[in-house]
Formats: structure tokens, sequence, C-alpha cells
């Protein structure tokens, strides 16, 4: 993904000089100088704690061996009293990681807006991503440490995280807030486990993606090439993990061409880039994308072309020794009895208005919806006026329903 960011910028700024070499005399160029903001270099918690929070970090252990850097922020930043608070968790979307909700300013970020409203926020990672390269007995370097998608994520990351944290906090549930693929992993788990689902209160599900025939992003018409070109260029293990060595060169770029990056991001998720802090950007890709299994792309893949929220296809012969029948299972998001909140977006690149209105009628216990006309699909976590148009509408329901 910052690859073609690179490759974008860079151009740009080709494109720049070519027609400004003439007059450079009038150019400014003080914006080069910009410092880029110190929490680019910071993991989790020394965010969390750069902006004055409490942070706990722990690590979760899947049933199938995926172990999972899970954090928390258990009180708010003008508030040391710990004692027991209801308990939120947080999933990221696709090639996200926890970073996803703390990445502006405290009173931009749900993260930390729902420690100071009085939650005990939890944030997740997906197994394969930056904080989550750990298994009981695989590496990273091992093929099959990568034979993983989303729907490993709602039947073992998701319940793994949740029970956790229930059995961490001594309390008998749990809210549940998931952005794109954290709502896809969402899904598969209250579908999969009933007896989970009963405990989570309210299942907040921030432009939710099943499936994806109308998706415009970029990201997405990429899935268009041919299988074969596909695995050639993306091989079969991790893709689109963060660069080292590109990072310095990535985060300054944005830090000098904010506004520039700004666009990129919202030509590839939608959206307008006034409701970006630009000032941010070079924070958003030094963080993402935070990198997947190229099995989970393919499985998306999948979604986008088949139209169908199903397990993984592997062919109607293996389907049949992994599944027990030729075609793999649907999820059927009509069984899920969970309270379930939903937030969508006119310009979203990913989850698309017209996939999204055949999803809403399929979620039984809806019991509110929202539509935002000019929002992609990073102003759920990123946008400037999220705080007063959905996080304020969220801790309502919070406080509903505890």
């Amino acid at each position: 993904m910052w690859c073609l960011l690179v490759l974008l910028c860079s151009q740009g700024v080709a494109f720049s000089a070519g027609f400004t070499s003439a007059s450079t005399a009038d150019v400014d160029i003080s914006h080069c100088k910009k410092s880029r903001n110190p929490e680019c270099f910071m993991n989790v918690s020394e965010i969390i704690r750069y902006h004055g929070y409490p942070s706990e970090e722990y690590e979760v252990t899947t049933e199938d061996g995926y172990i999972l850097a899970v954090y928390r922020i258990p009180a708010g930043r003008n508030d040391r009293n710990t004692g027991q608070r209801p308990a939120v968790f947080l999933q990221h979307a696709f090639l996200g990681d926890a970073t996803h909700w703390i990445s502006n300013l405290p009173s931009n970020s749900l993260g930390f807006v729902l420690a100071d409203a009085g939650y005990d926020v939890w944030l997740g990672n997906s197994r394969g991503n930056t904080w989550s390269l750990k298994h009981k007995t695989l590496k990273p370097c091992q093929k099959e440490f990568w034979q993983f998608s989303f729907n490993e994520m709602g039947k073992y990351d998701i319940p793994a995280e949740l029970n956790f944290i229930m059995n961490k906090t001594g309390q008998k549930d749990v809210f549940y807030i998931g952005h794109s693929e954290g709502s896809t992993s969402g899904f598969i788990a209250f579908y999969m486990y009933p007896e989970l689902a009963k405990r989570v209160k309210v299942f907040f599900a921030l432009g939710p993606v099943t499936a994806c025939p109308h998706a415009t992003s970029p990201l997405v018409k990429i899935t268009n090439l041919p299988e074969p070109l596909l695995r050639l260029v993306l091989g079969y293990k991790g893709a689109a993990h963060q660069i080292k060595f590109l990072k310095g060169p990535v985060t300054q770029l944005c830090t000098s061409l904010d506004k520039f990056c700004a666009h990129i991001l919202c030509y590839i998720a939608g959206g307008s880039v006034k409701n970006i802090n630009s000032s941010r950007t070079d924070m958003y890709v030094g963080h993402s994308p935070a990198g997947t299994s190229v099995h989970d792309i393919f499985h998306w893949r999948q979604l986008a072309h088949t139209d169908r929220f199903q397990a993984y296809d592997y062919g109607s012969k293996e389907n049949m020794k992994k599944y027990n029948q030729t075609a793999p299972p649907a999820y059927k998001i009509e069984e899920i009895k969970t309270p379930t909140a939903v937030w969508s977006g006119g310009q979203d690149t990913f989850a698309d208005p017209t996939d999204m209105a055949r999803l809403l009628p399929r979620i039984t216990n809806l019991i509110y919806h929202e539509h935002f006309p000019a929002w992609g699909h990073l102003d759920f976590i990123w946008g400037l006026d999220a705080p007063e148009k959905m996080y304020l509408k969220i801790i309502e329901i919070l406080r509903k329903y505890f």
C-alpha cells in the first residue's frame, strides 16, 4: 500500500519540480523543514503514555497457537482510579493495528475519548500484523505461519481476546467496536460462538465489510489481476508490512507533503481531505500498513468476486477435505442476536453504500444505524468531525446498555 504512496508521492514531487523549476525563488520550502510527530517511531504503549494515559500490555495465545499483543488503557488521562470500569474492546481494520485508535490527538482518537469517558479500553491486534508476529511453534519465515485469513481471526483471535479481557477484569460481558475487517471478524466470531455473542453487550460496526463486489478502492481493484500474476507478486506468506528502511523517508515525505499524502489516503479509501488532520499523516503512514497474510488478501479477493460472505474457497476437492462439502460454508449474519449499531459512509471505497444496503437487512438486532454521505473509510477512525458526529453517540449507547 505504501509502496503505492511512495511511488505516487515521488512522481508528484517530480512533476512539481518540472513545472516550477523556473520560479523556485517564489516557492516556500520552509514546510520541508517541519518536524515529524514523535509518535511515528513509538510502539503502542509508548504512544499511550506519551499522551499521559496509563498503559498495560498483554500477550494472548489463541487456540491454534498465535500470540497476539493486546494493549489496555485502564483509565483516563486525569483519572488514576483504575477501579472496575465497563470494558470496551476495539479491533482495527484490514492492514491496520492498534495505533488506528490512538493516531490523532486525545480529543480526536476514539481510544483516548473512551478512556476519558470512564471506560476500560482494550486494543487488539490481528495475527500477522506488526505487533502479533509470534506463534507457539511456527515462525514468520515459514509458509505455514501465514495460512490464515479473517476467517481465523473471527474463529480464534476475537474469542481468545474477549475471553482474556473478561477473565482479567472479572466482568461477565464486554462491548465490541470493530472497524472494517474488525467488524468482519466480529460477525464471524458471534455467528460461530453464540454463547460468546451473548456476552457482548453491543457490537459497534464502523464501515463493516462482508461482501464487497461494489468496492472501488484501488487496493480492491488490484485483485482483478489474474491469480497467477498476483501470486507471482505477493507470494504465499505475509504482505504489506512496514519496511524499516522506508519508514524514515516516507514519514518525512508525509511531514513535508502532508496534504499530498492526505490526498493519497482519500484516493485509496474515499472521503474528503478537509476532514483529515493532514499534520498527522506522518503518524498514519508510520504505522500503516501493518501487514497481513497473502491468504487474507486472497480471501478478500474472493468476497469481491463471488459476492458471498463465506469461508475461504479452496476449490471443491479441497473444500470437501476441509469443510466436508464442496462449497465453503457461509456466515449467517441473520443468526447473530447481539445488539448491533452500524455507521456507514457515502464515499467509502471499501464498504460501498450499495453493499451496505444489502448488509443492513441481514442484521437481526440492529439497534442503530447512521449514514454520513461525505465520509470515506478512514473518517470513522481519523475524521476531524468523528468525535462530534459519532464518538458521542457511541458513548451514549454504551451508557444506555451498561
